[in-house]
């Protein structure tokens, strides 16, 4: 056997890309779909649950043992409870997934408002600011930048996790690896995991250059 497989079973079989292209795309954008689906609920679940410990610090730890919680589940066992309700549908996939990305963008939020200065809270407060506008103006954009590393972590983790979501049909690009793991043909299997990994290193590369384009203040800082 060569580094490129069997000469029978090549990793790369190109007829094989070309003539399954469409079952590609199509698996390509529905691993997209859900992964953008399932941060974008994420997000804004994390966002209330933030809120709720922000304004009620003794909700600070209920809230992150609970999303902790969550995080613990095994992700198929997630999706076997989910079966009975929802069936083999999108809603199963995407509550799962969801449900991993709070912990990750609960506990960055919180540090983000953690880490503004007393100082900067004190002139704000000594400007006349409303708690809201405080919040909103000035501890938000100065915690964004923690934020925005919690969403990279999110998304990044979500790609891989949308793979999983296959064992209920799902599974986007994980589809394609099932497919090649149950015939024991490598090229779905690599191009599965190739389009994975580089949707995974796209979609961090964007929201990395969004937070450099919303956070300049933040790239001074670090020049400096």
């Amino acid at each position: 056997m060569s580094v490129f497989g069997e000469a029978r079973n090549p990793i790369i079989r190109w007829e094989w890309i070309i003539d399954e292209w469409d079952q590609i795309r199509e698996a390509l954008v529905q691993h997209l779909e859900l992964t953008l689906l399932s941060v974008a609920l994420g997000s804004v679940v994390a966002a209330i649950l933030s809120a709720a410990a922000l304004r009620f610090r003794m909700l600070a730890t209920p809230v992150t043992g609970f999303t902790g919680f969550l995080y613990t589940i095994p992700s198929v066992a997630l999706f076997g409870l989910l079966v009975p309700y929802f069936g083999l549908s999108r809603l199963t996939a995407v509550l799962p997934l969801a449900a991993y990305t709070l912990l990750i963008l609960v506990t960055n939020t919180l540090a983000g408002f953690a880490a503004v200065p007393d100082a900067v809270r004190d002139a704000a407060n000594g400007m006349g600011l409303t708690p809201t506008r405080r919040v909103l103006e000035v501890e938000l954009p100065l915690a964004l930048p923690y934020i925005i590393a919690g969403l990279r972590i999110a998304v990044v983790s979500t790609v891989g996790l949308v793979t999983v979501a296959s064992i209920i049909g799902q599974g986007g690009l994980g589809s394609l690896i099932l497919d090649g793991l149950q015939r024991t043909f490598w090229t779905p299997m690599t191009i599965g995991a190739v389009l994975s990994i580089v949707m995974a290193l796209v979609l961090d590369g964007a929201i990395f250059a969004l937070g450099r384009l919303v956070t300049p203040w933040s790239n001074r800082a670090r020049s400096t």
